[in-house]
């Protein structure tokens, strides 16, 4: 279940026609849809992860899911699990939206990791394995979707 801030708790369908909706009503605009996951560990590892549709120049509007899952201590096996729920989620969306004949949109996974500080040493790794998928990989400082607003919510 998916959270729009305006709209309240929509499933991944009342996302999808939210979304088409927001993109037909400016066709002529240029939209990319971002998908990142951030977690925070405390008894478990809680993570959320972020849709948000763009319209360049012109906003945006986000959803977002709350999961549980396992504790994860290990930054790798964090970095590599939100990775791959980001790719799990894009995935059932791309399905969706090219029914709606939304196709061509970019597409970006936003990776709450950088070059700089501890997940420097498997970043490559992290963006490899998104654009093994065909997907454009965004990390710090270019990820807001996964390092502002997933983690506003992770908390």
């Amino acid at each position: 279940m998916f959270v729009s801030p305006s709209k309240g708790p929509m499933t991944l369908d009342a996302m999808v026609t939210d979304i088409v909706d927001y993109v037909r009503a400016e066709r002529t605009a240029d939209y990319r849809l971002i998908i990142g996951t951030d977690s925070h560990t405390k008894k478990g590892t809680h993570m959320v992860t972020a849709v948000i549709i763009q319209r360049l120049g012109k906003g945006a509007r986000f959803f977002y899911r709350h999961t549980e899952h396992m504790c994860m201590s290990s930054l790798r096996q964090k970095l590599y699990y939100e990775t791959a729920i980001s790719l799990d989620v894009v995935h059932a969306l791309k399905e969706k939206l090219y029914k709606n004949l939304l196709v061509g949109m970019r597409i970006e996974i936003h990776v709450d990791a950088g070059f700089v500080g501890a997940s420097r040493e498997i970043i490559r790794e992290i963006v490899g394995m998104v654009m093994a998928t065909g997907l454009v990989a965004k990390v710090k400082p270019d990820s807001f979707g996964a390092s502002a607003v997933a983690d506003r919510f992770t908390k």
